[in-house]
């Protein structure tokens, strides 16, 4: 194998790993707990692979196993729904904006 060839092959899995990891912007507007943790308000980042879903601000991060489920449309903007329990807010669910997909939190 070429020089060439070997740093195409090395390309093209980096580039499908990459793909096969997908990453989304989320808005908490209050305190929400997630897989036992509270986050603070503020802009994450969710990355999503394999039925886990990353919840990821600077240092703090978070990994819960989410249901991806579709939608019978798409969800014009992403939001976030709520279970309350024991006087704090749960993420029951995730719409994620310009897609049909939810991610709902077990």
């Amino acid at each position: 194998m070429t020089k060439t060839m070997k740093f195409f092959a090395i390309f093209l899995t980096i580039g499908l790993l990459a793909a096969s990891a997908a990453t989304y912007n989320v808005t908490l507007f209050q305190p929400s707990v997630v897989a036992g943790k509270e986050l603070k308000p503020g802009d994450y980042k969710l990355m999503l692979e394999d039925g886990k879903a990353v919840i990821q601000k600077g240092k703090e991060k978070v990994e819960a196993t989410v249901k991806v489920e579709q939608g019978d449309s798409k969800f014009s903007s992403t939001s976030v729904r709520y279970a309350e329990e024991n006087g704090k807010l749960k993420i029951q669910e995730i719409r994620l904006g310009g897609t049909t997909t939810k991610l709902v939190f077990n």
